[in-house]
């Protein structure tokens, strides 16, 4: 039985890289782990801000590392707090380094893709459809702009190739597609050690935000649904230790899922409450729930909301308004 303090030596190095992003649930990790030829994969490269990337290098450094030795990058999920930093490891490589995504959040990383700039009108229309009133939705945008501002897009990435383990060194790493918090989620598990590489998928005193993502078209993609569904997935699997993408390394994973599940539970009953009062709009819902939430929060506050109402949807217990002239409207059934 590993304990979180007891990391063996199987080549595995947790980087902590700070974001600015309080939501997060601490700094960013990135892991270096080393490969049977001497060199490094990396598993997430941390935010793209000077800062970030300044921790990333002295974590190399501290291995006897640097940039040169990176052979190899697997960007967990395309956010920019993950992905951001791996762009000026290429630069500083000093020779090609294969950066891999799975195909569903590929286009969030590679270059070529619609960006935020593109993306923004139709983001800006789905919350204006779901009651946030027009000043609400520029400040939120605007938040995200700054966010997107941290990161440089990748020139190219590899589809990767879940059925094909990661050999490393001293551990071998088998890719997971795990969806919710986004669309092409991917953690690494190490079966014979029983390490499980979570990055946003569990994290110890946070839940992952279930993010509205509309680039496969609006409703094409629950979050919250695949997230309930990958995470009990997960609790199946035997687990020692668990190395997450925010704050430290923890035990006890299936713990902190029942916890996870339960405060999901909660805040259905409580949206339900709400809506056996009234029909209410994805906006009034996250006002009810969140009412200290400042503007700028707002998709992250909404995306919680909108990715609760459709668990309950799929459950059969909360339905939308028939089509009318104003935002979409949710009751109670």
């Amino acid at each position: 039985m590993i304990g979180a303090g007891d990391l063996p030596d199987l080549g595995i190095h947790r980087i902590s890289i700070p974001v600015p992003f309080p939501e997060a649930g601490g700094p960013v990790n990135a892991y270096a782990l080393e490969d049977r030829e001497g060199g490094l994969l990396l598993f997430d490269a941390g935010l793209g801000s000077p800062e970030a990337e300044a921790a990333l290098a002295e974590g190399l450094r501290r291995l006897g590392r640097s940039a040169a030795d990176v052979r190899r990058i697997v960007v967990s999920h395309g956010h920019v707090d993950h992905y951001g930093g791996a762009r000026t490891v290429l630069e500083r490589a000093g020779h090609e380094v294969l950066v891999e995504a799975h195909p569903r959040d590929l286009p969030k990383v590679e270059e070529g893709h619609p960006g935020w700039s593109e993306l923004a009108p139709l983001y800006g229309s789905h919350l204006l459809g779901l009651g946030v009133p027009p000043e609400v939705v520029r400040e939120a945008t605007s938040e995200i702009a700054r966010g997107f501002s941290l990161a440089r897009r990748i020139p190219r990435v590899a589809p990767l190739d879940l059925a094909r383990p990661l050999a490393m060194a001293r551990a071998t790493f088998e890719p997971m597609h795990m969806p919710g918090h986004t669309p092409g989620l991917v953690c690494l598990y190490d079966r014979e050690h029983r390490i499980f590489l979570s990055d946003d998928h569990l994290l110890e005193h946070v839940s992952p935000n279930p993010l509205i993502d509309l680039e496969g078209g609006a409703g094409s993609f629950r979050p919250l649904v695949a997230y309930l569904d990958s995470v009990s997935r997960l609790r199946e699997l035997e687990v020692d230790l668990v190395l997450p993408g925010h704050s430290a390394p923890f035990t006890g994973h299936r713990a902190v899922i029942d916890r996870l599940l339960h405060f999901y539970g909660k805040r259905q009953s409580r949206i339900r409450a709400t809506l056996a009062k009234s029909p209410a709009t994805a906006w009034d819902l996250s006002r009810a729930l969140f009412p200290a939430a400042p503007a700028r929060a707002a998709f992250l506050t909404v995306s919680e909301v909108v990715a609760n109402l459709e668990v309950l949807e799929s459950r059969g217990e909360v339905a939308r308004e028939p089509d009318g002239t104003g935002p979409l409207r949710f009751r109670a059934r």
